[in-house]
């Protein structure tokens, strides 16, 4: 099949995919669902390729595949884990068995044991030493953070008491800059960990105990888990009640919709939270039953597929046009390159086609004044996904969302048409002339015929967020067992982790290097010298 779809590509490469978009391929390559559309009629997948890509998706038996993360088989193998952040979602409570056992009800009183608290929170029925919690600050990494920290943006409109904070690197500047601006006696610190040793987060966690016990005596009062190690969070001095955990089939970067979305559940309310489940629960159910011709997460992958693995593409720009989605750029890079960023397939042999694009992106109009040159005018071509909504929250300004969703349609036709000589000559004809206008004339030709997809919703609510973030999840999924990989795993993280335990002391000044190799040797010497 991917012979088939190669060799479909190499006699449709050089045309003008311009010429394919007329208002019947505006239909026909546009999908809707829940009042989100995906519109990938700008790429230059006929029907012929279409065809051949959902044959792939069956060869490679994605249908089979999904179906078993739905019913909770261990599709994680390299871990034997079932693959289940989709039962976190799963608000009607339909049983989802793992292991002989339904874990449905679990879930639920989880959620319901967040909700409470959360409102409690919000409500003033938990205070802290000083009164009512004013901030709250979650510290976690990876997924931890990401997500959380991702969604409070998103939602920004939708939030009113207390402030959210975000602290995941190590570097004190981090959690210093923080805490600065919070009041040790009005804060809810939550830690987000599953298993209570991640260094990073729980040195972290050390240093909010300490700035806390300043002016609290009871600092364990005001901290929340959101962990499955309760020894280590009893010895941390944090109540069961506030413990919050989860399950090994809840991988970390799609822990969101679970006890790591508490920050979020407080700065939006328990009912938009559900609200946002929903979202995701509604395209859960439309990736399990819609035809693949006509399912939005399935045809994503396979745009992604055709660019990456097909033309080539290495890069993908995500590009949301709409400032509150500033860190779903960031975010969408953990959950592509963490997940499909492998080198070798389920079987263990090497893989023969690439494997996950390189992710990367900023909000529109940012980055028009930044990286859009290269994505315009550069040598390599770089796919592009738009985000955009038919109205902000500002009604106030909506002629100013108004000029954004232009800017926005204006990229992705741009991208398309280009701009010729011919037309690039008479733009400049009126200042120059003879040589000197054919050489301005060449730095204001657009090359065109690159690729977008966009994907448009009414607005940014907390259930459109929800659905824009698990068909992410699904695409993932689907180019994951496409290219026969396990999506559900990370060893990639783990040897720099193992490398850098055994460096410390050498920082520190307590070993030496002499098992280092010279150029890490003579950094931590240089590095010594100066201060550290």
């Amino acid at each position: 099949m991917w012979n088939a779809l190669k060799k479909h590509h190499a006699t449709v490469a050089d045309r003008k995919f311009i010429e394919l978009v007329d208002a019947d391929r505006a239909n026909d390559f546009s999908v809707i669902a829940s009042d989100m559309r995906l519109d990938y009629a700008k790429t230059n997948i006929d029907k012929t390729g279409r065809d051949l890509l959902i044959d792939l998706l069956e060869t490679a038996g994605v249908t089979a595949k999904r179906d078993a993360m739905f019913a909770g088989e261990a599709i994680n193998e390299t871990e034997g884990r079932a693959v289940l952040h989709t039962a976190l979602r799963n608000l009607d409570g339909d049983a989802v068995m793992v292991n002989g056992k339904d874990v449905m009800p679990d879930v639920l009183r989880t959620l319901a044991n967040m909700s409470a608290f959360a409102e409690d929170v919000r409500s003033g029925a938990f205070t802290g030493q000083g009164g009512k919690i004013t901030d709250v600050v979650n510290i976690g990494i990876g997924g931890s953070d990401l997500g959380p920290a991702m969604a409070v943006n998103a939602l920004a409109p939708y939030h009113n008491e207390p402030r959210c904070h975000f602290v995941s690197n190590v570097d004190p500047a981090d959690i210093a800059g923080v805490l600065r601006t919070c009041d040790p006696a009005t804060t809810l610190v939550i830690v987000a960990s599953k298993t209570f040793t991640t260094i990073e987060t729980m040195t972290n966690a050390r240093t909010a105990q300490a700035w806390m016990a300043e002016v609290v005596t009871d600092t364990g009062a005001q901290f929340a888990a959101l962990s499955t190690a309760e020894d280590k969070t009893a010895a941390f001095g944090i109540a069961p009640e506030r413990v919050f955990g989860f399950e090994d089939w809840v991988g970390g970067r799609y822990s969101l919709w679970g006890p790591i979305g508490l920050s979020l559940m407080i700065a939006i309310g328990a009912d938009a939270f559900k609200s946002f489940l929903r979202g995701a629960q509604a395209m859960d159910v439309h990736f399990k039953s819609a035809d693949w011709s006509e399912n939005l997460p399935a045809l994503l992958a396979v745009v992604g597929i055709w660019h990456n693995q097909i033309c080539g593409y290495a890069t993908r720009a995500v590009l949301p046009y709409d400032n509150n989605l500033n860190r779903l750029p960031a975010y969408l890079q953990q959950l592509e390159m963490e997940s499909n960023g492998k080198g070798v397939s389920m079987d263990g042999a090497d893989l023969t086609v690439n494997s996950g694009p390189v992710v990367w992106g900023e909000p529109g109009t940012n980055g028009q004044h930044a990286f859009y040159q290269l994505i315009h005018q550069g040598t390599r071509v770089v796919p592009c996904e738009f985000l955009v909504a038919a109205r902000g929250h500002e009604d106030d300004l909506h002629h100013q969302h108004q000029l954004l969703v232009a800017n926005c349609l204006a990229q992705s036709e741009a991208l398309m048409t280009g701009r010729t000589l011919d037309e690039a000559r008479a733009k400049v004809a009126v200042k120059f002339d003879g040589d000197e206008l054919e050489r301005q004339a060449k730095h204001r030709v657009f090359p065109g015929n690159r690729p977008s997809v966009t994907i448009a919703y009414p607005q940014m609510t907390p259930f459109v967020l929800g659905q824009l973030i698990a068909l992410y999840e699904h695409r993932v999924f689907v180019e994951g067992v496409v290219l026969g990989i396990n999506s559900y795993d990370q060893w990639g993280v783990e040897l720099g982790k193992e490398l850098a335990t055994a460096l410390q002391p050498v920082v520190e000044g307590t070993a030496g290097t002499d098992n280092k190799d010279g150029s890490t040797a003579a950094l931590v010497d240089f590095l010594q010298k100066h201060g550290v």
